[in-house]
């Protein structure tokens, strides 16, 4: 008598176990014995005659995907549902920026770049406009023919945001000495095809910036950023 049976539990839960267990730790077992697996037969799941072991495997596999597939879809669902939400708030958002001194849109950014996406490598370029002494450091100021703005053409054409490598000339221009240390930008045109200009953001990471990425967030961005710039709310 084995020990559980003197318990009074019944030794087959044991044996089970075993065979349970063996199988678990030698998954190779039908594959040496192929004749015991084409002998296995299992109850439908849904009633009926028996059916080989593989063919429930199958069954098996079949009721996962199809659990797999509408927990899929309930995410894509919700997904959907977010983005809608975030595209009304984003509208909402640049009905909401009315006209503001641009000294002071130009410090709100400064602060919100700084503080709220820990962009510290940042360079705004406005076109057109008075450079202002008490300007941010990352603020550059020039005219609409800058040579410098040549290289910045495509970019402009596009009216998207970019995001990967740069020049050296481009790095320079944007962040001065500390543009050799830029392994990656993201370049992101602000107002009409960049009339206003362009915000540069930049890191030593090559990686962080790459052209792969998407670019949604940084074009929604360069809408707020061109609505409190130009002083009039998006209708």
């Amino acid at each position: 008598m084995t020990t559980r049976e003197a318990r009074g539990l019944p030794a087959v839960d044991t044996e089970e176990e075993t065979i349970a267990g063996y199988l678990q730790r030698h998954p190779e077992f039908f594959e040496r014995h192929q004749a015991v697996l084409a002998r296995l037969k299992l109850p439908h799941a849904r009633g009926g005659s028996a059916i080989s072991l593989v063919e429930r495997q199958i069954e098996v596999l079949r009721e996962k995907q199809a659990a797999l597939e509408a927990k899929l879809a309930e995410l894509v669902s919700v997904a959907r549902a977010n983005d809608a939400i975030s595209g009304r708030l984003h509208r909402f958002t640049r009905r909401l920026l009315g006209s503001m001194p641009r000294a002071e849109a130009i410090a709100r950014i400064d602060a919100g770049l700084r503080e709220d996406f820990d962009a510290f490598h940042a360079a705004l370029v406005l076109i057109g406009t008075q450079p202002d002494p008490a300007a941010p450091r990352f603020v550059r100021t020039v005219a609409a023919d800058d040579p410098h703005l040549k290289s910045f053409d495509s970019l402009f054409a596009g009216g998207k945001p970019r995001c990967g490598q740069a020049r050296d000339s481009q790095r320079e221009f944007l962040f001065g000495p500390e543009g050799q240390d830029m392994g990656s930008l993201a370049l992101v045109p602000l107002g009409e095809k960049g009339c206003l200009g362009l915000l540069a953001l930049g890191s030593a990471d090559r990686d962080r910036f790459h052209p792969g990425m998407s670019t949604e967030l940084l074009g929604r961005l360069a809408e707020l950023l061109a609505d409190s710039l130009s002083g009039a709310p998006a209708r």
